[in-house]
């Protein structure tokens, strides 16, 4: 629940409303983490709510709506705390549409299809590079959005080292031991071959 715990990150600052929330949340990861819905938003703090995470206030105002402000409960504090002491392990393992189509490309056994694959996620990696080292200057102020940047361009220089991973090990002699693999017979030939 990474942006439940934001959203408790930002009031253990201060008591906020929704719209506050959301633009202080913008304003603190910048645009590289891209916009907070705010019907999201709200969700997120009928949840924190109902769990007892937040309390929220109910604030009269003289021409617009009533709004809801909210603050921290002793209990968001700790979930809070308990949330910053633990490390962020990979929730679901590796799992990502590029290392379904490499296997899918390799499962071919088609060079020239995986070297497509390849060759585009290089190219779409390289442009994401060029657009991150362009946004640098435009967040200079803000150390934690430039930290950001340095994440997200030091997660696509690891995506392309799985690019030159897959060009390594998955040369002529893999292929052609998958497509045995993958052609009929090739389990009842291993199979007669161990019991013989």
């Amino acid at each position: 629940m990474p942006l439940h715990h934001a959203v408790l990150a930002l009031l253990a600052a201060k008591p906020a409303h929704g719209y506050e929330l959301k633009g202080s949340f913008e304003q603190a990861v910048g645009e590289q983490w891209g916009g907070l819905n705010i019907g999201h938003l709200y969700q997120i703090l009928d949840r924190l709510a109902r769990d007892g995470l937040i309390e929220s206030e109910r604030q009269p105002q003289p021409i617009k709506p009533d709004r809801l402000v909210h603050r921290l409960t002793q209990a968001g504090r700790d979930e809070l705390d308990r949330w910053l002491d633990a490390p962020s392990p990979r929730i679901r393992g590796y799992r990502d549409d590029f290392f379904l189509k490499v296997m899918a490309a390799a499962q071919a056994g088609d060079a020239a299809t995986l070297a497509g694959v390849l060759g585009r996620q290089r190219a779409h990696l390289l442009r994401e590079l060029r657009s991150l080292a362009d946004a640098r200057p435009l967040v200079a102020p803000s150390p934690v959005v430039a930290l950001l940047i340095t994440a997200a361009q030091l997660h696509v220089q690891a995506d392309l080292g799985v690019v030159d991973a897959a060009e390594r090990q998955l040369g002529p002699e893999a292929l052609a031991a998958l497509r045995v693999q993958a052609s009929p017979g090739a389990s009842d030939a291993a199979a007669e071959w161990a019991s013989g």
